[in-house]
């Protein structure tokens, strides 16, 4: 899988998608600075999400309509959706910034006419987000355009998304599913993170979407085997918005690019058990002289022992030593080698 030319794998360094979400608070200065800011930051993409009010919900006060989560108890989704989207008319000259700063941007469509829009912007990859994942028109609709699709498990099955991903028509090397816990903040104790290791098993890339508080979850996953990380972020908390929660501040995102890459660093290769010579062998026992032995005497426990440091022949070849004579004097401290054994 590649997006904008960066390969995406367990062979590669995490992705990291910072996810600017609606902590632009409709200021269009401050998405441009948040795509800054970003890519100052180390990550390697930037997302938006391209919707209207009108695209998600209907303008209803049922109570279907009425939101009961903490964050936004009381709004209506058409009365939130309607206070939060991007200005649709941004999504080209985000798009355009973003290639001057040096950042990949792509978005989340939340309907057909947002996948076109993107589409004609060359958007690189398509974001499905968890609760559009079982909108089947939606996500053939991304699918057809043949770029990657990355796709948001929060509200999904295992068996739900294997049915989605058999109607994807998309090869599955191009599709990559985040493993995510829809509660806004999510707590450590929900994350669940050894859902990776079966959604592995549908043959895409997996990774994380993350709505934790502190960096753990993304470690975790990374050593799972995540290969992308989203992340919400916001140039500052206390700028409020309905995100702005359980988003990280810059440098918080900062460090946690810096630790999603050092612990997919940490992870290396098992082949280091295959190396005769560890490193810091040298500190670790061996066979040598602790009395000074004379030209023909016989290696005993006592003139013999098994200490640091490692220069010496390996302990498991005491046995084989004790009994046998000593070819030259060897004086106490000796690090004993096999030309020092008669025969």
């Amino acid at each position: 899988m590649k997006i904008a030319g960066r390969v995406i794998g367990e062979n590669q360094p995490p992705y990291i998608v910072a996810e600017m979400s609606n902590n632009h608070l409709r200021d269009f200065a401050k998405a441009k600075r948040m795509i800054e800011v970003a890519a100052e930051c180390g990550a390697d993409a930037i997302k938006i999400q391209t919707y209207t009010a009108d695209s998600l919900t209907i303008d209803c006060q049922h109570p279907d309509f009425v939101i009961q989560d903490p964050l936004w108890r009381g709004k209506t989704y058409y009365q939130l959706y309607r206070e939060i989207a991007m200005p649709i008319e941004w999504t080209a000259l985000l798009f355009e910034h973003a290639r001057e700063v040096g950042i990949t941007l792509f978005s989340s469509p939340f309907d057909e006419a947002a996948v076109d829009l993107l589409q004609s912007l060359d958007a690189p990859v398509f974001k499905i987000a968890s609760f559009e994942a079982n909108d089947y028109p939606l996500v053939r609709k991304a699918a057809a355009t043949g770029k990657p699709l990355i796709i948001s498990t929060g509200v999904s099955s295992f068996g739900e998304l294997s049915e989605l991903l058999t109607n994807l028509q998309l090869p599955l090397d191009q599709v990559a599913l985040l493993h995510c816990v829809s509660e806004y903040p999510a707590n450590s104790r929900d994350m669940n993170l050894a859902a990776l290791a079966r959604l592995k098993k549908l043959g895409v890339q997996v990774g994380l979407s993350d709505h934790s508080l502190s960096n753990l979850a993304v470690i975790g996953s990374v050593a799972l085997g995540a290969t992308l990380i989203e992340k919400h972020f916001t140039l500052d908390r206390n700028d409020g918005g309905p995100d702005a929660a359980f988003s990280l501040e810059p440098q918080e995102l900062k460090q946690l690019v810096k630790d999603a890459r050092d612990a997919w660093e940490a992870i290396g290769s098992a082949a280091v058990l295959d190396q005769p010579k560890r490193k810091g062998h040298q500190h670790a026992r061996s066979i040598y002289v602790v009395a000074d032995i004379a030209e023909g005497e016989i290696f005993t426990s006592e003139n013999l022992r098994v200490i640091r440091p490692g220069f010496g022949l390996p302990p498991r070849h005491l046995d084989d030593i004790l009994g046998r004579v000593a070819k030259a004097p060897l004086a106490r401290g000796t690090a004993l080698q096999w030309h020092h054994l008669e025969g």
